[in-house]
């Protein structure tokens, strides 16, 4: 782009060549889609390129961690692509026959889409392939911090998509990224596919175009006196320690029933984890919260690290810190999102105390986007999900590996949570190709013509009574 481009100019070139591209895949069939997708896959999440964009990442960012992101970027993006690439997405894709409603999909046109530099490997790939299943054009703004990682995957990308005969900018990468530009994505766009911090997200829902935002995560999980402690001790330290917590659905707050405390917190010890004392537990507050906001420099780094900087003497193979904790809210900050390799631990009574101090945590910071819990009582699980203001539950699995969707859950896969009106959101839902298309309703007349029933039977003796 030229230099003397504002970024309403340089948006507006990036945005044509879009359209242009989208226009030329806008009567693709099924076949040739899914042909594209798997293809822009396959060029990411195969072992070398894995290896490079992995290693590559963690080298920009100076987030997380090689295992991790390889992860995400070899196993995470083949799952997705997987989940989806089976559905319908062009021309009739759903038929109510009782209804005699006919669906049929229709691209949204550019997507503007935010990537974050906690999830630059996988986040590009995965809605880029959303994107382009609704036979959509994408242009991703990534964090400053990532944007040499995501130029790289986006390549691959376009590459991939020539291969198959389409043309390169169905996928585009913005290569100096700036707020301003970013800004001027989401207003020129059609469509905003929003991952990222609070203020991007906001930022999204003020452009004036329709946007699709995530809230803000804090994950609480509680482990009840029917759980299997020593599979629960193992999935909340896989949780914890996965991508170093780069995840915002990585367990923030963990909740043990009274009853199996001291033998679970010993269990999560033997995991790796460090629980800190009162002295160690000011040091750290003071270390991950400067002048009331987040420290950037402890998001996703190793235990020790933080600890150094903490000066906290952490013994050898510890791998999280457990920081015990009472109370919610700006008094209580480890309450709150930390986006680090560090839980709150909380004691409660009974599965009634749980959903309580689980509501107020989140009623702080998080409500609406995820919980967990550890157990074998189906009315423990079905009571917990009912009271808490949450999207999902994940029951006895790895937070962070599952409300995204994985391999032995039916979840949608995405890096994508709406958290509903709770998180300030328009859905609860995985985000996925579906929301990022238009929908044509097809009605036909019914066979037979509805009939208005008798107030009786309409309103009810209970409700006709009331007036009469």
């Amino acid at each position: 782009m030229s230099e003397s481009m504002t970024p309403e100019q340089e948006v507006a070139v990036l945005i044509e060549r879009a359209r242009v591209a989208q226009e030329a895949i806008a009567d693709y069939s099924q076949d040739q889609v899914d042909e594209l997708i798997r293809a822009m896959v396959y060029t990411v999440a195969r072992e070398d390129r894995a290896e490079e964009i992995a290693h590559f990442a963690v080298e920009e960012t100076q987030l997380g961690n090689y295992e991790g992101k390889y992860l995400k970027i070899h196993r995470k993006t083949r799952a997705t692509l997987m989940d989806i690439i089976d559905d319908k997405s062009v021309g009739v894709i759903e038929e109510l026959p009782e209804r005699n409603i006919v669906k049929i999909a229709k691209p949204v046109g550019v997507i503007g889409a935010l990537s974050p530099s906690t999830n630059p490997e996988a986040t590009p790939v995965i809605k880029a392939i959303s994107a382009v299943k609704g036979r959509n054009a994408i242009i991703i703004a990534p964090h400053p911090r990532a944007k040499l990682t995501n130029k790289k995957i986006v390549d691959y990308m376009r590459d991939a998509i020539e291969r198959c005969g389409a043309p390169a900018d169905l996928v585009i990468a913005i290569e100096t990224p700036s707020l301003d530009t970013t800004n001027e994505l989401m207003r020129q766009c059609d469509r905003v596919l929003a991952t990222g911090g609070g203020p991007m997200v906001h930022a999204a829902y003020s452009s004036g175009t329709p946007a699709l935002g995530v809230g803000v995560g804090n994950a609480c999980i509680t482990v009840d006196d029917s759980a299997n402690l020593e599979e629960a001790s193992e999935k909340i330290r896989v949780s914890k320690t996965l991508d170093l917590a780069a995840s915002c659905s990585s367990d923030n707050s963990v909740l043990l029933f009274d009853s199996i405390y001291d033998e679970m917190v010993a269990k999560l010890e033997h995991e790796g984890g460090y629980v800190l004392n009162d002295e160690e537990k000011l040091k750290l507050q003071n270390t991950i919260w400067v002048d009331g906001h987040l420290n950037t420099a402890i998001v996703a780094q190793p235990a020790y690290k933080i600890a150094g900087m903490a000066g906290i003497e952490l013994p050898e193979g510890k791998l999280f810190l457990i920081v015990p904790e009472t109370g919610t809210g700006p008094d209580h900050p480890f309450s709150g999102e930390k986006l680090s390799v560090t839980m709150a631990l909380y004691r409660v009574k009974d599965i009634d105390h749980a959903i309580e101090l689980t509501n107020s945590i989140q009623a702080y910071q998080g409500q609406g986007h995820s919980c967990g819990i550890y157990s074998y009582n189906d009315d423990n699980i079905m009571k917990y999900a009912d009271q808490t203001r949450t999207s999902r539950v994940m029951v006895n699995q790895p937070q962070a590996a599952s409300n995204s969707g994985n391999l032995w859950n039916g979840m949608r896969q995405t890096f994508s949570l709406g958290c509903g009106s709770w998180g300030g959101n328009a859905t609860n839902n995985n985000i996925t190709w579906r929301d990022l298309i238009n929908e044509t309703w097809v009605s036909k007349p019914l066979t037979e013509t509805k009939v208005i029933p008798s107030d009786e039977d309409l309103f009810g003796d209970a409700v006709m009574a009331k007036f009469n």
